[in-house]
């Protein structure tokens, strides 16, 4: 005699809502201001992001919606593509330009192939130690918390690796820049460090994500799309669940 009276569980159908929208941020919005006003807009319970953007940078923001939050690793862990400008000669505490300056040098002297010299460095593994400005966490704390009170501590030095790294326009002081590389590269510090080699200090001045893993910026749709989109035309946006687990 068999004890188990429970009927086979009924399969659910796929919810429109469950997959991932492609953001592309605007600047000044932090990643955290996306994903509550997209939430909010559209009444979903469930609502996370595929890795942060700065609020400076703009560019590709995947949004993880309802059960699309299962493929968080997979676009998390996917390699990341950047453009965006270095500022030579400045320096500042968060390595761009939303931070404080702590240092102005004169770096007219810099030419485009000592740039490009310099570059050569970072292509490849490589060992980054991340700014202070950022959401790293030391005992529980995160460090931009402790920088805001004007503390800083030593960091680990993390392995990274950058795959490319091409110098597309040089007008003195800007650097014009293309670079792709593994997840968690902190492209601010790139600039940083590079400013340093060079001898002159340096900050990013702007920053835009155009490729995370397999998605691209130009599926992405602006905030004003979105906004303008009901429950049934942002369902049209979004890339099913099921479509991207068929792709892995």
């Amino acid at each position: 005699m068999s004890w188990n009276n429970s009927s086979p569980r009924k399969k659910r159908d796929p919810d429109p809502f469950d997959g991932i929208l492609l953001v592309d941020k605007p600047t000044e919005w932090t990643s955290h201001d996306v994903v509550a006003k997209v939430r909010n807009h559209f009444k979903f319970q469930k609502v996370g992001h595929g890795g942060t953007l700065d609020p400076l940078a703009t560019g590709l923001l995947v949004l993880l919606i309802g059960k699309g939050t299962k493929v968080s690793d997979r676009i998390m862990g996917g390699d990341k593509t950047y453009e965006g400008t270095i500022h030579l000669g400045v320096t500042t505490n968060s390595q761009d330009r939303d931070g404080a300056i702590l240092e102005e040098k004169d770096a007219s002297h810099i030419t485009r192939e000592q740039v490009e010299a310099a570059v050569l460095n970072y292509i490849g593994d490589i060992e980054q130690i991340p700014p202070m400005v950022s959401a790293i966490k030391k005992d529980g704390v995160p460090l931009y918390k402790m920088a805001r009170k004007g503390q800083e501590i030593e960091r680990e030095p993390r392995k990274i690796h950058i795959y490319s790294f091409e110098i597309t326009g040089f007008e003195n002081p800007f650097v014009h820049f293309r670079v792709k590389s593994t997840k968690g590269t902190y492209v601010r510090t790139l600039a940083h460090d590079i400013g340093n080699d060079l001898g002159v200090g340096a900050s990013l001045y702007n920053l835009r994500r155009t490729g995370s893993g397999p998605l691209d910026i130009d599926k992405a749709h602006t905030m004003e799309e979105i906004l303008a989109c009901d429950r049934v035309s942002i369902a049209e946006k979004m890339i099913l669940l099921s479509d991207m687990i068929q792709s892995g």
